[in-house]
């Protein structure tokens, strides 16, 4: 027999298993990483800076009718504020279920604020199809910013933020919430 035309042996197969093991662990910890990396980034994992909360109780939104939105005025209550817009289809989406939560709890403490981060012209009419029972603000563009400030640091939709009677961040969400979620923040209140 040739020696050049010798092939290698075939790898035992414990080698086999040790190397797919080893390819299997690293897709894992890749897997794991990236996950991670996500969840980071997409929850809220800043604090509110330092002033934020006093100052959003200073603000004043207008309303889709032409009035003006004090938040002053929703102090001493457990307020839900939700940034969405028209265009976040999960937005879109969870406006019904926060309305029948609004509903099922405004008898106990509890206020809804939206603040529409968009143009005026587009929340009226998203309006006129789907009619909200609680207060809804314009924030525009500094919208994001100021959800930036209550802790929102992707600056993502939607994003919620509960705050306390007296006026502290009790609990913070990004993304579309469930009946689950609200109904634990109604029974902590």
């Amino acid at each position: 027999m040739n020696p050049d035309s010798q092939t290698a042996p075939a790898p035992a197969p414990v080698d086999q298993l040790r190397r797919g093991l080893l390819y299997a662990g690293c897709g894992v910890a890749a897997a794991l990483a990236g996950a991670g990396y996500a969840w980071r980034s997409l929850e809220p994992a800043g604090v509110p800076r330092e002033g934020a909360v006093e100052a959003f109780w200073d603000m004043r939104f207008e309303t889709p009718a032409g009035g003006e939105l004090a938040m002053q005025s929703f102090r001493g209550t457990t307020l839900l504020i939700n940034f969405w817009a028209t265009w976040c289809p999960p937005c879109v989406e969870e406006l019904p279920l926060i309305d029948a939560f609004y509903k099922a709890n405004k008898g106990n403490n509890w206020e809804v604020v939206a603040l529409a981060i968009d143009q005026p012209s587009a929340v009226r009419q998203f309006l006129r199809r789907l009619p909200l029972s609680f207060a809804v603000g314009l924030a525009g563009l500094g919208g994001t910013e100021l959800g930036k400030s209550l802790g929102n640091l992707s600056g993502g939709l939607p994003f919620t933020v509960v705050m306390a009677p007296s006026g502290a961040v009790l609990q913070r969400r990004m993304g579309k919430l469930t009946v689950t979620e609200l109904a634990q923040w109604a029974a902590a209140s």
